[in-house]
């Protein structure tokens, strides 16, 4: 593993022990939604679950045939910039893309304990992936992002940073409303 991807991988790990950390301390409360139509703390984590295990089969499946892997277009960066910009901005919302909502909004997710426990395992995956990834490939397309474009595994990283770094905000959020009923 590269110097660069081992400082995202631990930004990614300690972010999501902090998230985690946070879904627990709700109790009972992480699988209460805030208010209807908007997420519980649980549906966060398995929304965040869900899309890193994805990712992560995904970039397995383009590993296996690297020559089609090409370079990320200028236009893809500046995309992938402006993303992680929104990614950030307090109260700012993405809609979940529609298949990934979908599977989130049901009540049929597994409990906490078991989906960190699965997080866990995926995290293992994330570091024997990143350890193995081959040197020549890691400035090529490796996964397509549904707002960016086709991002390197560097441009992946930092996306999933921001993307849980995003979803803490709404843990806070949950929280903060939760506190007020």
């Amino acid at each position: 593993m590269t110097h660069r991807l081992h400082l995202k991988f631990e930004q990614l790990d300690r972010a999501t022990t902090r998230l985690l950390a946070a879904a627990e301390a709700l109790g009972a409360d992480a699988a209460r939604q805030p208010a209807p139509g908007q997420w519980s703390a649980t549906q966060v984590v398995h929304h965040l679950l869900f899309i890193e295990t994805n990712i992560l089969k995904a970039i397995q499946g383009k590993l296996q045939d690297p020559d089609k892997l090409l370079n990320p277009r200028l236009a893809t960066r500046l995309r992938a910039l402006l993303v992680r910009a929104l990614l950030r901005l307090p109260g700012f919302r993405f809609k979940a893309p529609k298949g990934v909502a979908t599977l989130t909004n049901t009540n049929e997710l597994p409990p906490l304990p078991q989906m960190q426990a699965d997080w866990q395992a995926l995290r293992r995956q994330w570091e024997q992936l990143l350890n193995e990834y081959p040197g020549p490939l890691l400035g090529r397309a490796i996964f397509p992002h549904p707002r960016s474009g086709m991002l390197n595994i560097y441009q992946l990283m930092d996306f999933l940073v921001d993307h849980l770094l995003h979803h803490q905000q709404q843990m806070t959020r949950i929280k903060a409303a939760l506190n007020n009923e």
